[in-house]
């Protein structure tokens, strides 16, 4: 756990990589919580929710889904900037609630969801959405942890744009949506190159920039432009 805070409060680097950096909180919340999925949303200034990281594939479907549907845990969080407490996903309140996405959800094996606002004083910036997929609620030490790492994962995302004087807020979303797309042909290519499934074309990728202490988004342009480590793209078949 004290790793994990540590991390995520290590934003003070030359070239932070967004994208990265919640890709890790969401990969902490699914080892230190109960819970079997973690979703990341950004907003812009404007006010627009934008997927941003996922811990797996089918929850970044979900996510997406969530945005293109105006609904779900997530939206309400950060339009409200508080807590979504743990919502039973097979209840009337859920269906009443979020018509589309609790089905969706329910569909995919989840069982409940809970929604943590990304954060500080009045600034909201996104929203973390943790789904379990087995009965019962998630423990109030559980949810005290959630906030917390979404807390600091807020702190070290507002504190690097803070640092960084060249930089808009809407430039850096921006740089982070570019990111996202390039990120995610990466995962396509190398996955088709690899034959392999796209989960693990992506934590390929990540596991090998961690080990050589390069940007996640770096690894992905090398991969699409063919200068990527042979051992990373596999042989061809």
């Amino acid at each position: 756990m004290a790793a994990a805070f540590v991390e995520l409060a290590d934003t003070l680097v030359r070239d932070f990589d967004v994208i990265g950096f919640l890709h890790t909180l969401a990969e902490h919340c699914v080892h230190l919580l109960d819970v079997a999925a973690a979703g990341v949303l950004l907003a812009t200034p404007a006010g627009q929710v934008v997927d941003a990281a996922a811990s797996d594939e089918r929850t970044r479907r979900l996510e997406l889904a969530s945005i293109e549907w105006d609904e779900g845990p997530c939206r309400d969080c950060f339009h409200s900037g508080a807590p979504v407490p743990d919502v039973p996903l097979d209840t009337r309140e859920a269906r009443n609630r979020w018509p589309r996405f609790a089905p969706r959800a329910l569909d995919m094996g989840f069982t409940s969801v809970v929604a943590a606002p990304l954060r500080l004083h009045d600034q909201v910036i996104g929203a973390l959405n943790l789904f379990r997929d087995r009965p019962g609620p998630l423990g109030d030490s559980q949810l005290r942890l959630a906030q917390a790492l979404a807390d600091t994962a807020t702190i070290g995302v507002l504190q690097q744009r803070a640092v960084s004087e060249q930089m808009t807020v809407t430039a850096q979303l921006q740089a982070a949506l570019n990111s996202r797309i390039v990120i995610e042909q990466a995962k396509g290519f190398l996955a088709h190159r690899r034959q392999a499934g796209v989960e693990e074309a992506f934590a390929t990728m990540r596991s090998y920039a961690r080990t050589h202490h390069a940007r996640l988004t770096d690894i992905a342009h090398q991969v699409l432009d063919g200068t990527a480590d042979p051992d990373l793209l596999g042989s061809d078949r």
